[in-house]
């Protein structure tokens, strides 16, 4: 069983790494970026760390927090892993683009409640 006080250290995980990816979206160069090996694998590591730290998450938490879609979240970070040969760099991008913003707000406010 993994432990709740861990809980609050993942989520903080996944808010720096959505941080780097939001900071680097909106460079006027990110499309561009994805187009440099080294760079775009630094962004899909990012995302993995996310969706790593979700998988680690206690069920509790997740169980608690159905609005936040823990399942493709972790899907996404399987395929990154596993599927690797499967990914298209537009998707990345489109990903980071679109739900990003509204994953962000979510773990702000789950963190706010760890202080409450």
């Amino acid at each position: 069983m993994r432990e709740t006080l861990k809980d609050p250290l993942r989520l903080e995980h996944m808010l720096e790494a959505i941080d780097k990816l939001i900071q680097a979206q909106t460079r006027d160069d990110f499309e561009n970026l994805t187009e440099k090996d080294l760079e775009y694998f630094g962004i899909v590591k990012l995302l993995e760390i996310i969706g790593e730290a979700a998988y680690k998450l206690t069920v509790e938490f997740k169980d608690n927090h159905p609005e936040t879609p823990w399942k493709y979240i972790i899907a996404m970070r399987h395929i990154l892993v596993h599927g690797y040969y499967q990914i298209k760099r537009q998707d990345v991008f489109k990903t980071i683009k679109e739900n990003l913003p509204q994953l962000r707000t979510q773990i702000s406010n789950y963190l706010i409640e760890y202080e409450e």
